[in-house]
């Protein structure tokens, strides 16, 4: 659960930093993004992944929460480890996501306003489609994680008066709403990739074709019944 949830946050910091490259630094990009860099990128994004984890098991910080009937990162284990948390894996790659799409619509306003007509951007429609959906994607992970990490920073101020007065349903509800925002990822990709669009369709299509072949099969099985000639019918009397 830990890798999935630092992984994504790492991964979508990596995408929002590549997208500020492509478009921001068109020139630059072919050279920091080779084949071998951008291998050498992910490879760092989940080493930093697996050592964000590490902590954990020395700081007992993973403990079960009856409220959510689950095993999961305990806020009030230790302070200074819960704002740690939510100040590198929360707080700096927004801060750093939102700079690169920030830098990002700035440009594209620039170029669509002719502020800089000399000035050719590396964006093509299909680009702007893409970047349009991971900017989306990062938006909804911010808006289903900021009230869970908003809580685990109220408190690690003072846990042993605040944790009790924080009533349990806000609690389960922000936990619940950040473990959503992985159901909607799949919504998004569908509502604004073409390619996805196009799976989604093929996909819907052959469901359909077949739960209507195998109904026909269904419903001809019994004349196919009927019309099957009895073996005693062809023996010479």
């Amino acid at each position: 659960m830990g890798l999935s949830v630092i992984g994504s946050i790492f991964n979508i910091t990596g995408i929002a930093i590549n997208r500020y490259c492509y478009i921001c630094h068109s020139l630059k990009y072919n050279k920091l993004y080779s084949v071998k860099n951008s291998v050498c990128y992910v490879i760092l994004i989940w080493t930093l992944t697996f050592v964000a984890i590490v902590p954990n098991f020395f700081v007992g910080s993973l403990q079960y929460d009856a409220r959510i009937y689950s095993c999961t990162f305990s806020q009030s284990v230790s302070s200074t480890y819960t704002i740690a948390v939510v100040f590198f894996h929360f707080m700096l790659p927004i801060t750093i996501v939102t700079f690169c799409y920030l830098k990002i619509w700035i440009l594209v306003f620039q170029v669509r306003r002719r502020v800089k007509p000399d000035y050719k951007p590396k964006l093509k429609p299909h680009d702007f489609r893409n970047f349009i959906t991971m900017f989306v994607v990062f938006v909804l992970f911010a808006i289903c994680w900021a009230p869970l990490n908003f809580i685990g920073l109220v408190v690690a101020i003072s846990p042993e008066t605040i944790i009790s007065k924080i009533p349990e349903w806000l609690f389960i509800s922000s936990y619940y709403m950040a473990y959503f925002n992985s159901c909607l990822n799949a919504i998004i990709y569908g509502l604004l990739n073409q390619n996805f669009q196009r799976e989604y369709k093929r996909i819907l299509r052959t469901i359909c074709t077949r739960k209507v072949f195998f109904q026909d099969s269904s419903n001809d099985a019994p004349d196919r019944i009927k019309s099957k000639s009895s073996p005693c019918s062809h023996k010479t009397i």
